[in-house]
């Protein structure tokens, strides 16, 4: 039998690829079915615990939940050790002690903080938002962070909403003059983190979505008290300020320190409103 033409055999290359790609998407979307999920025992009411929220993805974005799991965890909660005197829960080995909890689960609870990361990937099933509409309505703070561009943000919005309803939770825009800013560090605008990649890649820039992603928006929902219960951070990644401290000198300087300013001042806002 002959060869195949060459075309022939480029398209089907190209199918593959695909195929191979289309998999490790969904694969990464879905991952959180068999990671390792908090039980009722690995809560430790001594220390601060980084809880990070897994989701299905479906979104406009094509990226998951872990893009800086677990590093970011264990960055941040590191960071907070060194730099207040709030203390943290380690494991045996004396790493931070982190942990993944779905928002359907009664350990959700047990978490003053939670986070999530990518959102304009995530979707909400009806009962995960009755779930983290409890959580919020008992106090519970959600930082959501690392999502680009006007189409991720009409996504996220939209999964919100069937979460808190527009009508009761409006959406504002927080200034520096807000007490978040000034926790810990004075911070007196709202950094925009690109990812190293990005950075790296393009010389320097710091828009992941050119024009479409120039502007930081720092948006909040208040409870009925006018503390904040849910953060957005849209058009910048402090997640990969935490992830990424030690890959690049230059990063560091530029990203992760005025990232861990605005991360330790949001935990510590978080476990005191």
């Amino acid at each position: 039998m002959s060869a195949l033409p060459f075309r022939r055999r480029v398209l089907l290359t190209l199918c593959g690829l695909l195929v191979v790609m289309v998999v490790a998407q969904v694969q990464a979307q879905r991952s959180f079915r068999s990671a390792t999920l908090a039980r009722p025992e690995d809560f430790d009411s001594r220390g601060f615990q980084f809880c990070r929220v897994p989701f299905e993805g479906g979104g406009r974005s094509g990226s998951s939940w872990s893009v800086d799991y677990p590093r970011a965890d264990i960055n941040l909660s590191m960071r907070l050790s060194e730099l207040t005197r709030t203390p943290i829960s380690r494991t045996p080995d004396g790493q931070p002690h982190h942990l993944l909890v779905q928002l359907t689960s009664e350990e959700l609870f047990n978490c003053p903080f939670i986070m999530m990361t990518e959102v304009g990937a995530a979707t909400f099933t009806p009962e995960e938002a009755k779930g983290l509409k409890l959580y919020l309505d008992k106090g519970g703070f959600l930082w959501a962070d690392d999502f680009w561009g006007t189409n991720a943000w009409e996504w996220w919005e939209e999964e919100l909403r069937q979460v808190l309803p527009a009508e009761d939770y409006p959406i504002i825009d927080l200034t520096p003059d807000h007490p978040l800013f000034q926790s810990q560090f004075v911070i007196k605008a709202t950094p925009q983190i690109a990812s190293i990649n990005h950075w790296a890649g393009s010389g320097g820039d710091t828009s992941e979505r050119g024009e479409d992603s120039k502007d930081v928006h720092t948006r909040a929902i208040l409870d009925r008290q006018g503390n904040v219960m849910v953060l957005m951070t849209h058009n910048t990644d402090f997640g990969d300020s935490f992830e990424r401290e030690a890959d690049d000198p230059t990063y560091f300087l530029q990203f992760s320190v005025p990232g861990y300013a605005f991360g330790i001042n949001t935990l510590l806002y978080a476990l005191s409103h």
